[in-house]
């Protein structure tokens, strides 16, 4: 589930900006919050429920999705569209979501474990080989004929599909169990190598635009 489409993770949009502008930037939030965390908001945390240790049963599923944080916030931010807020509110907000980055990489980091490698060397591998190479190559392959007619739209949307591991997915994967020396190992190492690969995936979707 860390490896799923799209993500929010630690340079996801700050990539974008550098990379394409902050003109794209609404791609991104897009692809974020109403692509990848409405996924992991349901299937993602319906899956998670099933393939934890603990027995789960479907009301308690259904409760668990009704509840969750970033999808309640969605739907409130939604609903409150049409309103326009005081300076001072939206500066308040803005520094507090400042911080996520920040409490991210601590509560990420704190658990990071050098001494879990030997045991999710090949899972770690796996993974981050089809989310920053095998997953997005796919995704050009099936929308190479559409750059054509939305090259700056479809090439951020690409672009997007090869950023690290989600750091979204890998709390919930951590929260129900799922293997979390090798959740860590595949956020902490993704975003490093994502340096990397992402100015070569740049470079291979043509560039700036």
């Amino acid at each position: 589930m860390v490896g799923g489409l799209g993500n929010t993770s630690f340079v996801g949009l700050p990539m974008i900006e550098t990379y394409y502008g902050s003109a794209y930037l609404p791609i991104g939030i897009l692809i974020d919050q109403l692509g990848t965390y409405l996924l992991l908001s349901t299937l993602g945390i319906a899956v998670a429920c099933i393939y934890s240790e603990s027995h789960t049963s479907s009301r308690d599923v259904a409760r668990r999705i009704a509840t969750f944080p970033p999808l309640l916030a969605t739907l409130i931010a939604l609903a409150l569209t049409p309103f326009t807020f005081p300076d001072w509110i939206t500066l308040t907000l803005s520094r507090l979501g400042g911080t996520l980055v920040p409490l991210a990489l601590i509560s990420v980091g704190m658990q990071l474990r050098i001494t879990a490698f030997a045991d999710n060397k090949v899972a770690l591998a796996a993974g981050l080989g089809f989310k920053l190479f095998l997953g997005p190559a796919l995704l050009v392959l099936l929308y190479s004929g559409a750059m054509r007619d939305e090259p700056g739209i479809l090439r951020v949307t690409l672009f997007e599909s090869a950023m690290a591991p989600q750091i979204g997915a890998s709390i919930v994967a951590i929260q129900h169990g799922l293997n979390p020396p090798l959740v860590t190992l595949m956020v902490g190492v993704g975003t490093l190598l994502s340096f990397l690969t992402l100015p070569m995936w740049w470079l291979f979707l043509g560039g700036g635009i």
